[in-house]
């Protein structure tokens, strides 16, 4: 007899990036069990990885003068805008399951072919570290690998706003694929390639649940006995 992993699944709905990568930290420091976490959108905000630097990854003046917050989660990886229109999955897993070595490549390989499998949409790849559709982007990443547990959260580009990327600096380290290409001639939108926001997330689940057993989770049954947060925090500009 086969026995199956099982998998937390937390399905939110415009719970801000903050409230979200804070409960994240929780789940991944505090916790042995496994978990999806899906949020449909957020309030907007700028997320930067815990060792980048606003001088040289955001325009500074244009987001104090639209009083933008800024994040800095506990991963590392680049810098992102995000909104109602951004589409978040996380997993949270103890090492050894589905026999995924806990190394940032085969977790990515894992990743890209999961998102292949579940949605379908052509061309769909992973293309250094970013989830894309042909050439464009339309997801970017992070990890955070423990001893024993490891995470992975994506926020992928339902739709954005032209307007909003004039915030994001064109950074110095950036995917080779991309070349010197402005915001709007290297994203995409998944809108373009998929019905819904809404049949993306059933196909996750769908997915998710033909490997193991999945458990709804509500937030209000979750219990910490340690601080929600210890490398998460806000950016004074």
């Amino acid at each position: 007899m086969v026995i199956r992993p099982e998998i937390n699944l937390i399905h939110l709905e415009n719970v801000p990036i903050f409230e979200q990568l804070e409960l994240e930290e929780a789940l991944l420091r505090g916790s042995d069990e496994n978990f999806c976490i899906i949020n449909q959108g957020s309030s907007r905000a700028i997320v930067m990885g815990i060792s980048g630097d606003p001088a040289k990854l955001i325009n500074i003046e244009s987001v104090k003068q639209e009083k933008i917050p800024v994040i800095k989660r506990f991963s590392g990886g680049g810098t992102v805008i995000v909104d109602e229109n951004t589409l978040f999955v996380t997993f949270i897993f103890s090492k050894g399951l589905f026999d995924i070595p806990p190394f940032p490549e085969p977790i990515l390989r894992w990743s890209e072919k999961f998102y292949q499998e579940s949605w379908g949409i052509p061309d769909f790849h992973l293309r250094e570290n970013d989830y894309c559709v042909g050439d464009k982007k339309c997801g970017g990443n992070a990890q955070y690998i423990r001893k024993d547990r490891w995470l992975h959260h994506t926020s992928f580009l339902w739709d954005y706003s032209p307007d909003n990327m004039k915030h994001l600096l064109l950074p110095a380290k950036r995917p080779k694929y991309r070349l010197d290409r402005t915001h709007d001639d290297f994203l995409t939108r998944l809108k373009g390639h998929a019905p819904s926001p809404g049949e993306l997330v059933e196909k996750l689940k769908k997915a998710a649940g033909q490997n193991a057993n999945v458990k709804p989770l509500y937030i209000s049954d979750l219990k910490f006995n340690e601080p929600l947060r210890k490398s998460l925090h806000w950016v004074e500009l």
